[in-house]
């Protein structure tokens, strides 16, 4: 059977000759279908009015707003008037009361549109870099801290603010020195991280890395000390170290060993003594050592380790800003000793307006005194750096003597 586009003569009327078949153009066929498509994309366009060609685009009225002073009507509703939150959640507004933090908005407006926030604590904290080229003196064993030309002191530039909440203002305040520090690196890189930063760390000078421990310590917000080993009075068989502090050295030799300890890092606003028992209990070497300390614009703490410590008294003649320990923390590493010389320390800040204690950087005591520390403003004491509290006038020895342990002489 024929296909059905084949003709034959039985299939054509007689005498009559089809006309020639045209082939359609293929230009033809794509300017028909050009112009059919150009013709429903007109056609879209005027049903959408899409002036962006499929670019998103939003439509806002903009409206005059009237001159500051041309009306005594405020430009916002007042913080009272915000809407109430569904139930079961809180508003903007009392978010904002809740948070401690306070937001500022042009004309007074409640929440939202915060433009200008005011953190009550400062989150961040960094402290003067250090040294500060104004605060150093070149010696042989390295920078010396100095009162700049311009009378900036370390104690001053280098110090931690005392960021203390509105609500603490008049609070008993309470300050932590933790020493020991540097001598230990994973030790000296937990108190860093653990404790709080208004806790305030002295270093011992001897570490291999303590120029970046320290650094570490103020970079995470911590005020530093130089811990300067003392004499103690079992020296030949307690030894804390090279370049002790002796009784028995010259004045030369004793500041010449001060100002090796000092130059082993940077960024301190004080000294405070490792043992020393015998060494604070002489007049003549401890003035020489406590006269430079002041000269360099540095603070002194003693620890209170040592009723027969004279700091107290001679840093009122030297015009030296001192404190003294109230209470050694850990005498005992007990865990209910602890716990006991921290209440007693809360209990002397309760009652004097504010209190020292001390510690050292060992692990059992790292882990009380920071969980105490965080506690502190939830029962209404401050936690404040040691420089804050140093003006304080001499005091009695500190409480070293846990209910189960013997009396420590250093």
């Amino acid at each position: 059977m024929a296909g059905l586009d084949q003709r034959d003569e039985l299939s054509e009327p007689l005498g009559v000759k089809p006309p020639p078949r045209r082939k359609l153009s293929l230009r033809l066929v794509a300017l028909s279908l050009s112009v059919l498509i150009l013709a429903a994309l007109g056609v879209f366009l005027a049903k959408t009015d899409n002036r962006l060609g499929g670019e998103p685009f939003a439509v806002a009225s903009i409206e005059q707003r009237a001159a500051v002073g041309a009306s005594s009507a405020p430009a916002h509703p007042p913080e009272a008037a915000a809407p109430a939150a569904p139930s079961g959640q809180m508003s903007a507004t009392q978010v904002e009361a809740q948070s401690g933090v306070k937001v500022v908005r042009g004309g007074g407006a409640a929440a939202p549109g915060a433009m200008i926030i005011e953190v009550p604590q400062a989150l961040g904290l960094h402290l003067t870099a250090a040294p500060d080229d104004r605060l150093i003196e070149k010696s042989r064993y390295g920078l010396l801290p100095r009162v700049g030309a311009d009378g900036a002191r370390p104690a001053d530039v280098y110090s931690r603010p005392s960021l203390v909440p509105d609500k603490l203002k008049a609070a008993p305040h309470i300050a932590i020195l933790v020493g020991g520090l540097g001598l230990s690196e994973d030790g000296t890189a937990d108190a860093i991280r653990e404790l709080p930063g208004p806790v305030s760390l002295a270093f011992a000078p001897y570490g291999a890395q303590v120029a970046r421990q320290a650094a570490d310590a103020r970079d995470a917000g911590h005020e530093i000390f130089l811990q300067a080993p003392m004499e103690p009075f079992d020296y030949a068989t307690n030894n804390p170290g090279p370049h002790t502090l002796l009784t028995s050295g010259s004045d030369s030799q004793i500041l010449d060993d001060l100002h090796w300890l000092m130059a082993r890092f940077p960024g301190y606003v004080g000294v405070t003594n490792f043992l020393g028992a015998k060494f604070t209990a002489e007049e003549a070497p401890l003035s020489l050592a406590l006269r430079d300390i002041a000269s360099r614009g540095l603070i002194y703490v003693d620890d209170g380790s040592s009723p027969r410590s004279l700091a107290r008294s001679l840093a009122g003649h030297l015009a030296l800003p001192a404190a003294s320990a109230d209470v050694v923390i850990d005498a005992s590493q007990k865990p209910q000793a602890i716990e006991e010389a921290l209440t007693r320390l809360e209990a002397m800040a309760r009652a004097n307006g504010s209190a020292l204690g001390v510690a050292t950087a060992l692990p059992m005591s790292v882990e009380h005194v920071s969980r105490w520390a965080r506690s502190l403003e939830a029962r209404g004491l401050a936690l404040t750096p040691v420089s804050a509290i140093v003006t304080r006038g001499p005091g009695p020895a500190a409480q070293v003597v846990a209910p189960d342990a013997p009396a420590v002489n250093r």
